[in-house]
């Protein structure tokens, strides 16, 4: 032991997969980067807001993009600021202890910035503007995932993703979000799903949503009656996250699958800063439980929504939503070497 580590420095690793993370993170032997230096960005990954204007997007696989639009919501506004602050949150990764892995050294990955948007009072256009820009990553061969902004942006982005192909869905929230038309708009943050099915992109049968509850089930019969999947929070802990892993992998099959996870799927005490607040959630960790249960299947894209950090001064709820971004970029890489 003395020969090898007494002369060592903090970089000297020889595990193959811990030294895969330490070369993400020493520029020499023992010099690290600094978590809190430099311009933030998602997962400390690369500033790319060029990628999009290049004829190969930068050779990405996977964009990181904010979309901070909160026109939707039907109560609480705020998530407009959940990209700045999720791109805030620092120490996220490099290395995913549970799965082994590292997801920057396995893809080429960056922070592509934020969606451009036409107007800040249109949500109509706004939804149009996501699903431009999305389709022009889909259109690239690379793999989007979103941190928005209120969940009415899942309806543009699986216009995107979806639009050669309907997708599956693991849509982990408090709400099913499958509401109709209210009060004239079916743009709305409690409706996105339903309306992406009747656009033809998102498969309901494929769909599994986890973690529902709350006094707003009575406007969920759509996910019913299309053939959803749905398992409420108080379930989870009856069925155990091992039997809730296996029948989203059931339900979703082999097939390309899009992960939405809402950030109210948590109970408050763990996630306060959100719009639409439900007691009784889950923990994080079993939400992270249940992420790493996903690893293999094929992930087409996702989004990380409701992060509305004013309305908690700890950042727990960033912290949060930053820990399963990078889950998301580790399904998207396991799902690329075949689990």
């Amino acid at each position: 032991m003395r020969a090898r580590y007494l002369d060592a420095t903090g970089g000297d690793i020889d595990d193959p997969d811990f030294a895969k993370a330490a070369r993400q993170q020493f520029s020499e032997s023992d010099r690290r980067k600094w978590p809190f230096a430099d311009v933030a960005t998602f997962l400390d990954l690369p500033y790319r807001p060029d990628a999009a204007t290049l004829p190969d997007f930068g050779g990405l696989d996977v964009a990181l993009i904010g979309v901070p639009m909160d026109l939707g919501v039907t109560n609480r506004a705020g998530a407009r600021h959940g990209p700045r602050a999720v791109r805030a949150v620092e120490r996220v990764g490099p290395y995913e202890h549970v799965l082994r892995m590292t997801p920057a050294a396995e893809l080429k990955a960056a922070d592509i910035g934020d969606v451009p948007f036409r107007s800040r009072f249109s949500l109509e256009s706004c939804h149009q503007d996501i699903e431009d820009f999305f389709s022009t990553v889909v259109k690239a061969g690379v793999i989007p995932l979103a941190v928005g902004g209120d969940h009415s942006i899942s309806r543009a982005t699986l216009r995107a993703v979806g639009a050669s192909r309907p997708v599956g869905m693991i849509h982990i929230d408090a709400h099913c979000d499958t509401g109709g038309v209210y009060e004239g708009s079916k743009f709305h943050h409690g409706g996105p799903f339903r309306q992406a099915v009747l656009d033809g992109v998102l498969d309901p049968a494929r769909t599994i949503q986890i973690g529902i509850r709350g006094g707003a089930e009575y406007l969920w019969e759509f996910s019913y009656v299309s053939g959803m999947t749905v398992i409420h929070a108080e379930e989870v802990p009856q069925l155990g996250i091992p039997a809730v892993i296996a029948r989203a992998r059931a339900v979703v099959g082999d097939g390309p699958t899009y992960l939405s996870f809402d950030v109210d799927s948590l109970d408050p005490g763990f996630a306060p800063g959100t719009g639409t607040p439900e007691m009784g959630g889950l923990m994080p960790r079993e939400v992270l439980e249940l992420l790493r249960g996903l690893a293999g299947l094929t992930i087409v894209g996702g989004d990380v929504v409701e992060v509305a950090p004013q309305y908690d001064p700890t950042s727990n709820t960033a912290q949060c939503a930053a820990q399963v971004l990078f889950e998301l970029l580790c399904l998207v890489a396991a799902g690329r070497k075949g689990g």
